[in-house]
């Protein structure tokens, strides 16, 4: 396995590991797109990440930082900074982490099938969608330029069971958030009687181009459960999904449009193919079909 020499893709911040995850003084050797890195907490609960040589050895010195209860680094120089997500600053909202989980599949697959709201009433049943209630009303898709990210708006889907913190079904309002290529979010109304909603996170560490590790960081209202229920709810959903992201074929993400054929309800999906094509990452794209 060699390092991606895809400079669109070295130059993102991406996750890799979430914070308590290393004992103080420990350390954790994990991948990005190819290229072995160590993860070192010191004692005051500082981080250090390294390259790895072939021989174990650590080498290249990358830059880190905490945010959203992730470690970020990134192999190149980022052309964007981290996100700013002011509902993690919130101090009446339960900040869970939800570790990580992964999944046999492209970061962009990930991104993908979290924007896509045709699949809640199939795969999440009587949770995030019903059997009966299928329709993906028409919602607004637009590149945000001023911070090159991608956003859907006016999105609502019923669901039975929105969140951990809800009883009965409901008309859900949501809007998504395609931050950079390998992170995505969504910001849940599930109470009609204030406009105040829960920001849920996916930030995707790319092992390879086909193997990934997604962790799941929310900022929620919720006073009535547990930082464990909500994470257990949360990775109870993600599970569900993993089951079809990794049937998906290619695993790699196809940007020639007559390779997928997208239908209305991928309007976000269609926008995100777009904006990845113009900034030209080739890391963990399908190659486009001989004629």
């Amino acid at each position: 396995m060699t390092a991606t020499t895809d400079p669109v893709a070295r130059n993102e911040w991406v996750a890799c590991g979430w914070l308590g995850q290393i004992a103080p003084g420990g350390s954790h050797d994990t991948m990005i797109m190819g290229q072995p890195i160590r993860v070192r907490r010191d004692d005051n609960d500082g981080y250090r990440v390294t390259e790895l040589e072939a021989d174990g050895v650590e080498g290249r010195e990358l830059p880190v930082q905490t945010r959203f209860t992730c470690i970020f680094t990134t192999l190149g120089t980022p052309t964007r900074p981290l996100p700013e997500i002011a509902e993690f600053d919130e101090p009446d909202r339960k900040v869970v982490g939800c570790g990580n989980v992964a999944v046999s599949t492209s970061p962009y697959r990930l991104v993908e099938n979290f924007l896509d709201m045709a699949h809640f009433s199939f795969i999440h049943v009587d949770t995030l969608g019903a059997t009966d209630k299928t329709e993906v009303l028409a919602y607004r898709t637009e590149h945000r330029k001023d911070v090159d990210e991608i956003w859907a708006l006016d999105c609502t889907f019923y669901q039975p069971a929105a969140s951990k913190a809800v009883e009965g079904g409901q008309m859900t309002r949501y809007k998504y958030r395609v931050m950079s290529p390998f992170s995505v979010m969504l910001y849940k109304n599930i109470n009609a009687e204030t406009d105040r909603t829960d920001a849920i996170c996916v930030f995707i560490q790319p092992v390879t181009q086909t193997h990934c590790l997604a962790y799941m960081p929310m900022a929620m209202v919720d006073d009535k459960n547990s930082a464990a229920a909500i994470a257990e709810f949360q990775q109870s959903i993600f599970l569900q999904d993993r089951v079809i992201l990794e049937n998906q074929r290619p695993a790699l993400l196809p940007l020639d449009p007559t390779y997928e054929l997208p239908t209305r309800a991928d309007a976000s999906s269609i926008a995100f193919r777009r904006w990845l094509k113009a900034m030209d990452i080739r890391f963990g794209i399908q190659e486009k079909q001989a004629a």
